[in-house]
């Protein structure tokens, strides 16, 4: 979850502000489109049915927003994916090099340093009130966890760190170095990586009342960089991918006085395809792609073994919810949740993460969600939390009262259905009055069996494996986003789907 300590009450207001300007009136990456369909539209070119065939499927997603019942619909846009279709792709099993790459190979641009080892190198001056070198450590995993003994298996300690939540640009660069489809010649990929730390780069100004021109000084000089080099040129980016280890938002500054930088905004990135922690649900270029975790497995048995400890595990309380109140916020539903949690003693556990308490996770958290059926998960500062995931990987069910905290995010990493793994209580009615303890209840012991089975099955998709090479035959987070994203790139040229 969110370090509450990284924000001050009144930054808070200032970053509520800004974010809700910028989902109502921000701009957008398809700003462009009705000038660049022009050389196409016209009714005997073949790319005239494609390109309306994909804006009759995003309207159609804009008007179902509003009315989304994850009972009955699943949401989608064009050439997305869900966790079921991605898992039916080549795997790292023993077939030959060619089926295992076969929807293409990928080239790792070998950057300046200064947009990711420099920044590395400098983690004592990553933020204005601490240094950041431990969280970036073990390459970026963090410093290895303490105080698990006798809450999770001994030999599965190990595989346990204090992993920050915004690292996955560190973690993504490691893990792709050693991918089996990276080849070290450019004209024989078909996807290009680019390892800028365009999150770790920007957060460094954000709290430290930093200038436009300071938030904006990497992305620029990096977009410049990439634009020189003749593969981004040949395709205009359309078959370049990033890894930005903070939210979507963080990267969307429309006025020069408004929050984090304008990177997404950016000439040269519009159709470079972004993998984020939380994503705008209407850029068909940003991916969600899920929070990292404390627990990063060294093995396929790991991974079987933490699943079943997960699903024999017994439960001894219905709900719980790990979180902080938002005192400057007005109607603060997070206080909400806590008052309905603490009225219910015995039905439900509290975890009081004011100040640091909770930053990247503590032992209580984990205890917590192990002894929990459901787990409370409210917006965080912004539509996402890490806190879904860190509750997911101790087998407790996830109840969401906002459909973009997660239904609109992580299609690939999620089941298609959202009513098969979670629960779904509208906020207003729990302002309305509606008791969240009696909606649980009202769910059999079947019913929450086979929910957590399914948060179980789905484990691995959500999880960032220790070896950097991966796992034996089980697809983590990563091998999934790197798996759409090449079977994206791979449509793109099929149906030579550009604007």
């Amino acid at each position: 979850m969110l370090p509450v300590s990284d924000r001050s009450p009144s930054e808070l207001q200032s970053i509520k502000k800004t974010k809700t300007s910028e989902l109502s009136g921000g701009k957008n990456s398809l700003s462009p489109l009705s000038s660049a369909l022009h050389p196409y539209f016209s009714p005997q070119h073949p790319r005239t049915w494609i390109l309306l065939t994909i804006l009759f499927i995003q309207i159609s997603v804009l008007f179902c927003i509003g009315s989304f019942s994850p009972s009955r619909h699943r949401h989608q846009i064009p050439l997305s994916y869900t966790a079921e279709s991605i898992s039916e792709q080549p795997s790292s099993g023993n077939s030959g090099e060619q089926d295992q790459c076969g929807f293409g190979k990928i080239f790792v641009y070998d950057l300046p340093k200064t947009f990711n080892q420099e920044i590395l190198d400098n983690c004592d001056n990553l933020n204005p009130w601490s240094s950041r070198c431990d969280a970036l450590s073990n390459d970026g995993f963090g410093q290895q966890a303490t105080g698990l003994a006798g809450l999770v298996p001994e030999e599965l300690i190990p595989a346990w760190y204090w992993t920050d939540q915004f690292v996955s640009e560190v973690i993504f660069h490691n893990r792709i170095l050693n991918h089996k489809c990276r080849v070290l010649e450019p004209e024989s990929a078909t996807a290009f990586y680019i390892p800028f730390y365009a999150g770790l780069a920007v957060g460094k100004y954000l709290w430290s009342n930093g200038s436009a021109k300071e938030r904006d000084h990497h992305c620029e000089m990096l977009l410049k960089w990439v634009q020189d080099q003749t593969y981004y040129k040949r395709s205009n980016g359309w078959d370049h991918f990033i890894t930005m280890g903070r939210i979507t938002w963080d990267f969307r500054r429309s006025k020069d006085e408004d929050w984090g930088s304008s990177c997404i905004y950016m000439a040269g990135m519009r159709n470079i395809t972004r993998l984020l922690i939380e994503r705008n649900p209407w850029d068909y270029f940003d991916v969600g792609v899920p929070y990292p975790t404390g627990f990063h497995p060294r093995s396929d048995s790991d991974v079987t073994q933490w699943q079943n400890y997960v699903r024999e595990r017994k439960r001894n309380t219905l709900f719980c919810f790990a979180g902080a109140k938002r005192g400057t916020i007005k109607n603060d539903f997070r206080g909400l949740l806590l008052s309905q949690c603490e009225n219910e003693q015995g039905s439900c556990r509290v975890v009081n993460c004011s100040g640091a308490r909770c930053s990247n996770g503590t032992s209580a958290i984990l205890e917590t969600f192990l002894d929990s059926d459901f787990c409370l998960q409210p917006r965080g500062d912004s539509f996402t939390r890490r806190s879904i995931f860190d509750c997911m990987i101790a087998g407790s069910i996830p109840v969401f009262f906002w459909r973009r905290t997660a239904y609109f995010q992580y299609e690939w990493f999620l089941p298609g259905e959202p009513e098969s793994f979670s629960v779904f209580i509208h906020r207003d009615e729990v302002k309305n009055g509606t008791s969240i303890k009696s909606v649980l209840e009202k769910y059999s012991k079947e019913e929450v069996r086979k929910m957590r089975e399914k948060v179980i099955d789905y484990m691995p998709k959500f999880l960032f494996a220790k070896p950097q090479d991966g796992l034996e035959t089980v697809q983590d987070a990563f091998d999934v986003a790197i798996d759409g994203v090449l079977r994206r790139f791979k449509e793109h040229r099929e149906w030579e789907f550009k604007w």
